[in-house]
């Protein structure tokens, strides 16, 4: 099993996903945030379950879908790093 890790840049989008869904409905931004939380956790026993994500370096990136939202992470031994939680209409290649 893999350690999940939430890298202070994917707090910072979940927190910013929050804030803009509890503008009009806080109950809906904690489901919201539940749902990411829960998805993510799949990548304890399966790390590689998400698609790759193509980058120009090195590091193996993938992205495993929750609603509306992508989940990037990078896998290591024994490790899961999240690495942002992005919107569908977001171009991710500018944060990748």
């Amino acid at each position: 099993m893999a350690t999940i890790n939430w890298t202070e840049e994917s707090q910072l989008w979940l927190k910013d996903i929050y804030e803009f869904i509890a503008q009009d409905n806080p109950s809906a931004a904690t489901d919201v945030l539940d749902g990411i939380y829960q998805k993510a956790q799949i990548l304890s026993a399966h790390p590689e379950i998400g698609y790759k994500y193509e980058t120009p370096d090195s590091e193996e990136i993938r992205v495993l879908l929750y609603g509306h939202y992508r989940i990037a992470y990078a896998v290591y031994p024994n490790q899961v790093d999240i690495l942002g939680v992005f919107h569908g209409a977001l171009d991710i290649d500018r944060y990748l």
